[in-house]
């Protein structure tokens, strides 16, 4: 009598399954997790602002954005698109935001037709002292813009020194910016 060869097992054959379960327990390690998500890490932290050369959102106007904007004064660099919801969610506080003396808030109309933009602040209200239009994205890229809306802070000597990603509410303003702000202008 002789014996039937036991099935030998294939463990290749499981391989995928366990990249699966790696991958899966990765993934659920980071939702567990306490980090807030909306913080994501930018590696401009720290460093000078990309050089930035932008023509007015409104061709008859003499004020687009330069890399001289973010000499001399502390700045507020507000990444917005007409077609953005969430922008719309902050617009309101970006208007009343406008008004504060210590430092300059500024726009970068990404990835947006001219026409559409001047709907959006028609309606809403301009808040900013001067718009970029980057209708192409070039100048998103080279800042490192996830998406819209985005907010950076730009210290007196053109570094960047803090970035908030979505819609900025006064809660946010006053726990992420805020403190960072004050920092900036008591920085020589």
């Amino acid at each position: 009598m002789s014996e039937t060869p036991k099935p030998r097992r294939n463990w290749l054959a499981l391989a995928p399954l366990a990249a699966f379960l790696a991958l899966a327990g990765v993934f659920l390690v980071q939702l567990m997790s306490d980090r807030d998500q909306r913080e994501l890490p930018s590696a401009l932290i720290g460093q000078k602002a990309p050089s930035t050369d932008l023509p007015p959102l409104d061709p008859t106007a003499s004020i687009g954005i330069r890399d001289a904007d973010f000499v001399g004064k502390v700045t507020l660099l507000n990444v917005f698109a007409s077609w953005c919801v969430p922008c719309r969610d902050e617009h309101p506080f970006l208007v009343e935001l406008a008004k504060d003396a210590r430092f300059r808030l500024v726009g970068l109309n990404y990835k947006d037709k001219a026409d559409n933009a001047f709907g959006f602040l028609n309606d809403l209200g301009n808040p900013y002292a001067a718009i970029g239009a980057d209708e192409s994205g070039r100048a998103g890229i080279n800042w490192g813009v996830y998406g819209v809306p985005e907010t950076y802070l730009i210290d007196k000597a053109g570094v960047i020194r803090a970035k908030f990603v979505g819609p900025l509410s006064p809660e946010a303003f006053k726990a992420k910016l805020e403190p960072e702000i004050v920092k900036a202008l008591s920085a020589g």
